[in-house]
């Protein structure tokens, strides 16, 4: 059964402030605040180009560094994107998509089906990306894929620009997410349940 209901998540600790709503079958309506503009764009392409409703209000100790604000709004949307993937049905359970940002080329592949890994190849050559520690990308995908419960695996064919490479890592991960929960008349596991 396919719903279209949105998953509220909500996660306060001593260092961060996170509320989440995401409804994955939206119609592109955003509202994201984190604090770090360059992170607001990379989630605005995310929730953009995979068709998502996303509010996303978001504070922490970024006095400190960014770490603890972007760990904790991957751990967030995952956990979001783990119920909300958990409600439909008939999903393809498969996605990818090979994304060329001028002259970077990512591939992104994922497998929606409750068991979690990540494989990231992002071979930036600068430690600092719109005020964000360059580092902190791979963090954000682990974290996400690790609480969606999916599979990720992102890889950098080549690339040219830092801020193209991670840019084309959000929308390929858009993508084939968007793909992956697309509906299918098959069965998506010899298991019979994913």
């Amino acid at each position: 059964m396919n719903t279209d209901k949105a998953i509220q998540i909500e996660r306060q600790t001593k260092e961060t402030q996170i509320d989440i709503q995401l409804k994955i079958r939206g119609s592109q309506q955003l509202k994201i605040n984190t604090g770090l503009a360059f992170f607001d764009h990379m989630l605005s392409q995310l929730a953009l180009h995979a068709g998502w409703d996303l509010r996303l209000k978001a504070s922490g100790d970024l006095e400190v560094d960014d770490h603890h604000l972007i760990e904790d709004v991957a751990i967030c949307l995952g956990r979001a994107f783990n119920q909300a993937w958990r409600q439909q049905s008939n999903i393809k359970r498969f996605g990818q998509r090979l994304l060329p940002m001028d002259a970077s080329l990512v591939m992104v592949a994922v497998d929606v089906a409750g068991r979690s890994y990540c494989v990231c190849d992002l071979p930036f050559d600068r430690e600092m990306l719109g005020g964000i520690a360059t580092e902190m990308w791979k963090h954000f995908f682990y974290s996400f894929a690790i609480n969606a419960h999916i599979s990720l695996h992102i890889k950098t064919e080549y690339f040219d620009n830092n801020h193209h490479l991670i840019e084309a890592c959000f929308k390929g991960l858009a993508f084939a997410l968007s793909e992956a929960l697309e509906s299918n008349n098959k069965e998506n596991s010899s298991k019979g349940v994913l």
